[in-house]
């Protein structure tokens, strides 16, 4: 009870195992897992567009990609709230890493083609928790459609 206790305080996980809960990495898995969740429909598409997301950024192979996702899965599934991501994020990352970071969340809002009201939410809270201008985001969702090809419409 103490350990995980302290480990709440401290971000350090209870069983003393696993990944740090403030390395940047974890953190950043999370929220484009929660990006994911934020209409209630996680589905394979969406895992792989985060999966290469997460090769592309950290340079990482398939399957050190996949398991950075999985622990991204578990963290968010045990987190009730974004602060605790999104404080490694503002603690961690650049402005521009975390311009980055909103880019890649667009990328996963807009995995199915169409971005939903709950997406948007939560794309516009995690933006302001990391201190990323509404005109920044703005500027990264055009970036991100202008790639995908959805052009303005989306």
């Amino acid at each position: 009870m103490i350990d995980s206790i302290i480990g709440w305080l401290t971000g350090a996980p209870a069983n003393g195992g696993g990944a740090p809960r403030n390395e940047p990495r974890l953190a950043l898995t999370a929220l484009l897992v929660e990006a994911a969740h934020s209409h209630d429909h996680f589905d394979e598409r969406e895992r792989d567009v985060i999966a290469h997301l997460l090769e592309q950024h950290f340079k990482l192979p398939p399957a050190d990609a996949r398991a950075l996702l999985a622990a991204g899965e578990r963290e968010a599934e045990q987190s009730a709230e974004l602060f605790g991501f999104t404080r490694v994020i503002n603690e961690r990352l650049s402005f521009e890493q975390r311009i980055e970071l909103i880019e890649m969340l667009w990328e996963v809002a807009y995995a199915d083609g169409v971005l939903d009201q709950y997406e948007d939410s939560l794309l516009r809270r995690v933006g302001g928790l990391i201190y990323v201008p509404d005109r920044e985001r703005g500027m990264a969702r055009q970036r991100v459609l202008g790639r995908l090809g959805l052009g303005d419409t989306a």
